[in-house]
């Protein structure tokens, strides 16, 4: 994607700034057809522009509660579970695959350095089991369920970036063979994930 350098001071005036937000919500959408990690890399494209621009959701506030542009573009998924900690879970058979979400790679920044258990560790629910180290903090991962690791995502060691370009594809960071499979139970769907985000950020 291009990088956006304004040759002329952008003006800031209120019709101006409605059309661009309004443009940059639309562009951060995911496109039917599209893949995810096309999807992703339009979305980061019109974060970074906003975030250079000084660009914020206020003029929107109808539609989201004051916080950054860049926090509008947050993609969830349908089928995967989600933990408030900002984990999501795919449940296939008897593996569980677990990584982070959007929203917690959004608000992390760029990734650059992840840290992962050897195969053959038990984990528990709301446990760490990593972390995830960014431009911005090192925060712990936790696990939304409990069980034993079968698989780490080696990648991630040499491309930890993964996590940012494609959190629910390529930067996958665990797989589980869960132990109490009632514990994906208790993890919100699609639609109360994305509310609880919204309300976190309203929050903050």
């Amino acid at each position: 994607m291009p990088t956006i350098h304004p040759t002329h001071p952008f003006r800031t005036d209120q019709a101006n700034i409605e059309r661009l937000t309004s443009l940059l919500l639309y562009l951060g959408q995911p496109k039917r057809g599209s893949t995810e990690k096309d999807n992703m890399a339009l979305r980061l494209w019109a974060s970074s522009t906003a975030n250079a621009l000084g660009v914020s959701c206020a003029s929107k506030a109808h539609l989201f509660p004051s916080f950054s542009l860049s926090r509008c573009f947050s993609t969830v998924l349908d089928g995967l579970k989600y933990a408030t900690s900002h984990e999501w879970v795919k449940h296939e058979g008897s593996v569980a695959t677990i990584g982070i979400t959007d929203h917690a790679q959004d608000h992390l920044g760029e990734v650059v350095f992840v840290e992962l258990p050897e195969p053959g560790v038990s984990v528990s629910k709301g446990g760490s089991f990593g972390a995830v180290e960014s431009v911005k903090a090192t925060s712990d991962v936790n696990s939304p369920i409990s069980g034993e690791v079968i698989e780490v995502n080696s990648k991630l060691s040499e491309s930890p970036g993964l996590i940012n370009s494609s959190p629910y594809e390529e930067g996958w960071m665990v797989k589980l063979k869960p132990s109490s499979p009632s514990d994906l139970e208790s993890l919100m769907g699609p639609k109360d994930y994305t509310k609880f985000c919204e309300e976190e950020d309203a929050a903050h």
